[in-house]
């Protein structure tokens, strides 16, 4: 039972037993009134009578019409003269008389006043003695009438009490409330700081809890912040601050052949000429200065088209990845011009080249850098700030209403299918299915992966409807055969207000296999909408669905926006854990962030694992499970 509900019966058995204890008080204390002063009239009406009575002188008629005359005038029950041999003489009752009092009230109060007795003489001789009985029907009745007001007026001042008791147990709660709320927040992995009240118990209670807060939150801060200097260590050149060239490399491979990546997109290469001569020119300091400020303007660059991936592959040489984008020739110019500006601002004779190829779903990784590397040798031989492109592939054949319009018939005749993808726990156990969507137009053979429409889907806005049609394929499937399975939400998603309910209707039809299903988002999309996301997770998790980030590594070092996500576990992007034995710098990485994760309550789980060594790698470093190649062969 709750404290409040303690309180509560507390108060109300309290006034239970003063509302009881005062109606007996009252009752007993009338009824005794009551008894005492039908006493005294009986003895006070005997006396009177019988001193009238002994003036007859003993005439049988006179004492019968003085003892009538009494009893008609009075509520007397019986008046009686009696003999000294114990014979009536003269004797009156009243019948029985039916009163407001109820049989068990007159039984339980019992009202039995004494007899009024007095002796009746004739000079010095004795006639008889005089008993007088009162009505008590009366007197009952009154007590009856009493105790109900009693009870009215104690009950109206017990509805006071309990008004009052209500407006102090609600204050009293309010902070126990915030408390438990605090607490509540912890377990979902959210540190909130609470006013302190004014009572003092609760005030203590209340400051030992924000201190606690506040000490979880300075160590999940502290971990987050040598996570990041771990990651700068091992994935980004320690001059500029840009990725190095594995890690960039890493990057590059996963989006050309992630399940659920880009259709197309741009690798930038940008070479600066004559390095060695500003390094004799401007000196070791000012040149390093200026490697700087070129990551800097590439950076800015990447962002306007929603990129953060740039990288420092020599001395020399830095790249650029972007997403699928219009034209190639618009982000590169934008590029030269902007390091033209940053080094005539350095007052260098050093100049710039880059050079732009666009690629498309299937082309090898080889293959993509010797395009880009011949566009940037023809860009170096057109002489400074040249721009090479490479626009070669072939594009999309379709226009965007008509691949909208596909993908919605095909979303509205079922023509999609999950791919089925194990992800393994350290021991090679299953631990669920992860299930990308896969669709086809028409009587077309070729199923196409993610890859390829998701980049239309998102330019035309209907994500929502075809994560709710994967999310009831893959209910459908686990209701069928039990297994657990992940599918992938387009972080775009979120932004549709019909989302998230439909969701919601389409767990609750199927409550068994919405508990095992896993809906992942990718890292960049879902953390920069926590109101969002916040809002997929609390619905989805009352229906016993888990939420989670994809993809995830470089936004880990947000542990507010982790910690109050609430999610149920993170998958560490392939880029992140690639190499990984062979690697210790990016293994101290891996390590301390899984760390950081399961202190917040996270299971952490590795993508695109190909190699076993890493896998045993990853086991070290205190991951839960992985996907890719090597999980495929452990599960085999």
């Amino acid at each position: 039972m709750s404290l409040i509900r303690q309180v509560w019966l507390l108060l109300l058995l309290t006034l239970a037993a003063v509302f009881v204890a005062a109606v007996g008080v009252s009752l007993h204390s009338a009824r005794q009134y009551l008894d005492t002063q039908l006493t005294v009239k009986n003895n006070d009406a005997a006396q009177a009578l019988a001193l009238t009575l002994s003036q007859q002188r003993g005439d049988p008629t006179a004492m019968e019409l003085v003892l009538a005359g009494q009893f008609d005038t009075g509520a007397y029950q019986r008046i009686e003269l009696i003999s000294g041999q114990g014979q009536a003489l003269v004797s009156r009752q009243a019948p029985a008389r039916a009163g407001l009092a109820p049989a068990w009230f007159v039984s339980l109060v019992g009202i039995q006043p004494a007899l009024g007795v007095a002796q009746v003489s004739d000079g010095w001789k004795q006639i008889g003695r005089l008993e007088v009985l009162s009505q008590v029907d009366y007197a009952h009745d009154e007590l009856w009438r009493g105790t109900w007001v009693t009870v009215g007026l104690l009950a109206l001042v017990a509805g006071v009490v309990g008004r009052l008791a209500l407006l102090g147990v609600r204050r009293i709660r309010q902070p126990l409330d915030a408390v438990v709320s605090q607490a509540a927040a912890l377990t979902q992995r959210q540190f909130v700081a609470v006013d302190e009240p004014s009572t003092p118990e609760l005030r203590k209670v209340t400051r030992a809890m924000n201190a606690m807060v506040a000490r979880l939150k300075a160590m999940f801060d502290e971990q987050a912040v040598q996570v990041e200097q771990l990651r700068q260590q091992a994935n980004c050149d320690p001059l500029t601050g840009a990725y190095n060239r594995a890690h960039f490399m890493s990057r590059l491979k996963v989006r050309l052949g992630s399940e659920d990546g880009h259709f197309s997109g741009v690798l930038m290469l940008v070479r600066l000429t004559n390095l060695q001569g500003l390094n004799r020119e401007l000196g070791r300091a000012q040149t390093d200065k200026l490697l700087r400020d070129v990551a800097a303007a590439m950076s800015e660059s990447a962002l306007r088209l929603g990129s953060q991936e740039v990288g420092r592959l020599n001395g020399t040489d830095f790249a650029m990845i972007l997403p699928q984008v219009d034209a190639l020739r618009e982000p590169a110019v934008d590029v030269a011009a902007r390091l033209h500006a940053l080094l005539k601002g350095h007052d260098s004779d050093g100049s710039a080249v880059v050079g732009a190829v666009r690629w498309h779903d299937g082309v090898s990784l080889s293959a993509l850098l010797a395009s880009a590397d011949q566009a940037l040798a023809r860009a170096e031989a057109r002489g400074p700030y040249a721009v090479e492109l490479d626009d070669t592939a072939d594009g999309l054949v379709l226009g965007e209403d008509e691949w909208r319009h596909r993908m919605e018939t095909a979303v509205a005749q079922n023509q999609l299918m999950l791919g089925a993808f194990p992800v393994v726990d350290v021991q090679g156990a299953l631990v669920h299915l992860e299930c990308p969507l896969r669709m086809r137009f028409g009587h077309e053979p070729a199923w196409l992966t993610a890859a390829q429409w998701l980049p239309m889907a998102r330019r035309g806005q209907i994500t929502a409807q075809i994560d709710i049609a994967a999310v009831k394929l893959a209910l459908q499937a686990t209701a069928a055969d039990g297994v657990q399975r992940a599918v992938n939400l387009s972080p775009g998603s979120l932004h549709d207000s019909g989302f998230v309910p439909s969701l919601r209707v389409a767990l609750a039809a199927q409550p068994g296999a919405a508990a095992k299903i896993w809906l992942e988002l990718a890292e960049a999309g879902a953390m920069r909408q926590p109101v969002l996301l916040r809002e997929l997770v609390s619905q989805m998790h009352a229906h016993g669905a888990r939420v989670g980030l994809e993809h995830a590594g470089e936004g880990l070092t947000d542990s507010a926006a982790l910690l109050g996500a609430g999610l149920d576990f993170v998958k560490l992007d392939a880029s992140f854990v690639d190499g990984l034995a062979n690697d210790a710098a990016r293994a101290r990485l891996v390590a301390s962030s899984v760390r950081m994760l399961h202190g917040m309550g996270l299971a952490v789980y590795a993508e695109g694992v190909d190699e076993l060594a890493d896998a045993q790698a990853l086991a070290q470093c205190g991951v839960d499970g992985y996907t890719g190649p090597a999980a495929r062969q452990k599960a085999l």
